[in-house]
């Protein structure tokens, strides 16, 4: 008899026939195993959701009311004939990669992730697995990051030169994750409240009631009429530029914080003044680091550039192809 894959690509996403269960399906499913809370990989429409704690108020600000099933890192439960454990991932607040257990195997599903230090989640667990599935939105040799700290000192600097020019500094990122992460950053460099696009003040308040550290800000939208934005930074979802929320700053640079910012091409295309390289995903040497240090002898890689990678995994040994799904922008 043929033994089953752990995990399948079916058309509603990735499914596991042993637990009968989809990881972050882009369609509606009776249970969902959610890996973290952005719209790409949590959406409305499952019958239930299971996800870690630390998710639990990202998945209800964005979801609404559900039936949820909320569990601790790296606590053990059954779904159907399979053992599941969820592990920190690095990604963002509550983000984790699914274990999955059974039939003698074990496979790692990790989501998103990232290997840089973050102030405001958990450190990405090596879990030890026979089968990873890895993202790979990152996964070419250019993409490698800077040290964060060292991006947050040239934010600040950017301010400063926009104070001295008169200008507003409109800072573009992500509303879940990047923004507070952003935050966290330059703590230290900021000594008046950090202004905030209405999108992004609510995950804000969300991270905050979990205990997250974040300095001073204020929603822009309580300003005065005719306030002076001279010398401020705010920050913006990238939906916001060339927006009619952007009149009110009448002089503005932008800038947009982002692993994308690593190609200067990038930058000039999407018309920004500024761009800061700052990544909530793995770059490509912890791709590969992280795949090594997981012992898996087979790697599928989804989203992303799969094909780079999915070329060196295989150069170096091991089994290696790729998953086409429905993940993509984070916003």
């Amino acid at each position: 008899m043929r033994v089953r894959e752990l995990v399948e690509l079916r058309p509603e996403g990735l499914y596991c026939p042993a637990g009968d269960f989809h990881i972050d399906p882009w369609r509606p499913v009776p249970r969902a195993v959610i890996t973290h809370g952005h719209g790409d990989h949590a959406r409305a429409g499952m019958g239930e959701y299971h996800c870690t704690r630390e998710s639990l108020p990202i998945l209800e600000w964005r979801l609404g009311p559900q039936r949820y099933h909320a569990r601790e890192h790296g606590e053990p439960f059954e779904v159907g004939g399979a053992r599941v454990s969820l592990h920190p991932a690095g990604h963002v607040l509550g983000s984790a990669q699914v274990r999955i257990e059974a039939q003698g195997r074990v496979w790692v599903a990790s989501g998103d992730y990232k290997r840089q230090p973050d102030p405001t989640c958990a450190p990405f667990e090596v879990v030890p697995c026979d089968t990873f599935i890895t993202e790979a939105t990152f996964g070419l040799p250019v993409y490698r990051w800077p040290d964060t700290g060292e991006v947050a000192r040239e934010i600040a600097q950017w301010r400063e030169d926009c104070e001295a020019e008169g200008v507003a500094a409109v800072l573009f990122c992500y509303a879940l994750g990047k923004a507070q992460r952003v935050l966290a950053e330059l703590a230290p460099h900021v000594d008046a409240p950090v202004l905030l696009h209405g999108a992004i003040a609510a995950g804000v308040e969300v991270y905050r009631r979990a205990g997250v550290a974040l300095p001073p800000t204020e929603p822009v939208s309580e300003l005065a009429k005719g306030a002076d934005f001279a010398g401020k930074l705010v920050l913006a979802p990238p939906s916001a530029a060339g927006s009619a929320w952007m009149r009110r700053f009448r002089r503005a640079q932008t800038g947009f914080a982002s692993g994308w910012m690593r190609i200067r091409g990038n930058r000039r295309r999407r018309n920004y003044d500024r761009g800061f390289v700052v990544s909530d995903h793995a770059d490509w040497p912890d791709l590969i680091r992280t795949v090594r240090e997981t012992g898996a002898t087979r790697v599928i890689a989804t989203h992303g550039n799969t094909d780079a990678i999915v070329r060196k995994l295989c150069e170096d040994g091991l089994d290696a192809g790729a998953f086409r799904t429905g993940y993509g922008d984070e916003d």
